[in-house]
């Protein structure tokens, strides 16, 4: 299992829609947050060990109505 996070800028108020799409449309999905800042989303995902992070963000994350750009971070150990 691979966990990224996506940090992603909307379009002028979209921010409340793109993150019902994702949520309610991408599985993979399992939190989205709304920041401060450059960007107004954060988006944590969890992807098979198989899956081809670039193709699922472009195919999955871009293709959502509103999404204007987006930043990917790999996590590699989470620490409790």
């Amino acid at each position: 299992m691979q966990t990224i996070f996506v940090m992603v800028k909307c379009d002028l108020g979209r921010a409340y829609q793109v993150a019902d799409q994702a949520v309610q449309s991408i599985e993979q999905v399992s939190e989205v947050h709304s920041t401060s800042g450059q960007y107004d989303l954060l988006m944590k995902c969890y992807l098979d060990d198989k899956t081809d992070i670039g193709h699922f963000v472009n195919e999955s994350i871009h293709a959502l109505p509103g999404v204007k750009d987006t930043f990917t971070l790999i996590a590699f150990k989470a620490f409790s």
